[in-house]
């Protein structure tokens, strides 16, 4: 989440809504009400980066892996993709997400 600007905005995979704000994004992605979720892995190959000034993009593929849930009810997922992610330098010279979107194969049978 550090990596996060405070005004952040997610554009999820398959046309989800956009989801604004540190706070927001914090609840997409580990809601309270969801089951104990530990992440496995995460990975990030970058295949393009650019920008000028103090914006920057990155553009590459993504992996992640995670088991929900505990005891018999656990489940292992992954998802891997691709990703875009706009940056914004801050004042203190540190480089911010402003804008990150991601998509993967949709579910099979669509």
């Amino acid at each position: 989440m550090r990596l996060f600007s405070e005004t952040a905005v997610l554009l999820p995979h398959h046309g989800v809504e956009p989801v604004v704000g540190e706070k927001a994004i914090r609840t997409f992605w580990f809601p309270k009400t969801g089951p104990p979720t530990k992440v496995t892995r995460l990975t990030h190959s970058i295949d393009e980066v650019g920008g000028s000034g103090d914006f920057g993009y990155i553009r590459g593929h993504s992996g992640v892996s995670w088991i929900s849930g505990t005891g018999p009810d656990s489940r292992i997922r992954s998802l891997a993709g691709t990703f875009l992610a706009i940056l914004r330098r801050q004042p203190d010279g540190s480089w911010q997400i402003t804008h990150f979107m991601w998509d993967d194969p949709p579910p099979r049978g669509q």
